[in-house]
């Protein structure tokens, strides 16, 4: 057979690679008695989704929703989610304008192949998300990497940003919180971005804030908390925000996420949906109401302890030698810099899984830039955090060795 070339440019997701090995090696330590391996790799909440959202969606089910809707999700749904955009970014949008689709993965797929083709540039995060860069170059796009820096939480450089802008330029990908790092972008430097894109108009800007519940050390001396790109209104007739249930309710699992698009788009979004997917499970979006519109105690408490946690990993790390890890300000990712333990990032990985059965994921599974690091998810409990940091001590003692 013979494949289109552009599937030779497709990337994948690492985490799943080194989750399906790990879960080869503990069910080979299960058999044999010995220690299990503790997953600090994979990037999604360790909590159940709350019990008020299961319901609503087995109501849904036993209610009878069990056949198709509208491509761009239900009129409730939407209506929830520029509810929602109101209450916690203090913009009004509309329902039409939004576009519910089956995880955060649709709607950057659809933002990057919508402005991604031969002869096109599109900026990227790096370290990032590595499904940017994959989307990006199956386009046929040029994909360019935006850097982050350690030395600033993590954040972009503005004015770097914006002397890799150019004609040939068409979109920008934004993470704030990010993944992997944990950074949180301050506001002086979107303000600066901003401004900077009043000379290119016709650049969209893609603002991933999948995370945006998670940001630690706000007031008190501490952050400015989350700052969305939706406050900017001189940039939102080109600006897509991405957002969506997986981290914020526990929901990874159940596919559901949401993109809000600029007028004009979201008509192009929901027929790419028409294409490609049809529509989300029509239960789900039930239980994404329930999500929205119910308590949030669940999503606090869930918030708070990964908090505690932040604040138990980051100085263990810092002890470990060899490596440093700067405070992350938000998702739950702590991206210790490893540069002084001799490892490549790859090695650290492959090494530790190995030999100490604690599943991490090389930086360089999230761009070039990742090289020297390596990223911890705090999604687990603190006894696991805690033996897992402990292993990783005696594989470094024992690689210095």
């Amino acid at each position: 057979m013979k494949l289109a070339e552009n599937l030779s440019r497709l990337g994948t997701e690492s985490a799943f690679e080194v989750l399906a090995r790990a879960v080869a090696i503990d069910a080979e330590a299960a058999a044999a008695g010995g220690p299990r391996v503790i997953n600090l790799g994979i990037g999604q909440p360790d909590f159940p989704t709350p019990p008020h959202i299961v319901e609503a969606a087995a109501r849904a089910l036993r209610d009878g929703h069990h056949g198709y809707t509208p491509a761009n999700g239900i009129l409730p749904l939407r209506e929830a989610v520029a509810a929602d955009v109101l209450a916690r970014r203090g913009v009004a949008v509309s329902p039409d304008d939004i576009v519910c689709v089956p995880g955060g993965k649709v709607t950057m797929s659809f933002a990057i192949m919508m402005f991604g083709e031969p002869g096109a540039e599109i900026l990227y995060p790096d370290p990032g998300f590595p499904i940017y860069r994959s989307m990006i170059a199956y386009t046929g796009a040029t994909p360019v990497p935006m850097k982050l820096h350690e030395r600033s939480g993590f954040s972009f450089s503005a004015d770097e940003v914006l002397a890799q802008v150019n004609g040939r330029t068409r979109l920008i990908i934004v993470n704030s919180p990010a993944n992997p790092t944990g950074g949180v972008v301050p506001k002086s430097e979107f303000d600066r971005l901003v401004a900077g894109l009043e000379r290119w108009p016709d650049v969209a800007v893609l603002s991933d804030e999948i995370y945006a519940r998670m940001v630690y050390d706000v007031g008190n001396g501490g952050g400015e908390g989350h700052v969305s790109l939706l406050s900017y209104p001189q940039i939102r007739d080109r600006l897509i925000l991405l957002d969506g249930w997986s981290k914020t309710y526990a929901m990874t699992g159940w596919r559901l996420g949401w993109g809000l698009w600029p007028p004009g788009l979201a008509e192009i979004a929901t027929r790419m949906a028409v294409n490609i997917h049809s529509c989300v499970n029509a239960a789900a979006q039930w239980a994404g109401i329930a999500a929205l519109t119910g308590p949030q105690d669940a999503v606090d408490t869930m918030v708070a302890e990964f908090d505690r946690r932040r604040a138990a990993i980051v100085p263990a790390l810092n002890a470990l030698p060899g490596m440093g890890c700067v405070d992350p300000r938000g998702a739950f990712y702590a991206f210790p810099n490893i540069a002084g333990t001799g490892l490549t990032a790859r090695q650290f990985q492959d090494r530790l899984l190995a030999e100490q059965r604690v599943a991490v994921i090389a930086g360089t599974s999230f761009g070039d830039a990742g090289e020297g690091f390596v990223r911890f998810s705090y999604a687990a409990s603190l006894a696991a955090i805690e033996e897992a940091l402990d292993r990783t001590r005696a594989f470094l003692e024992r690689a210095a060795a």
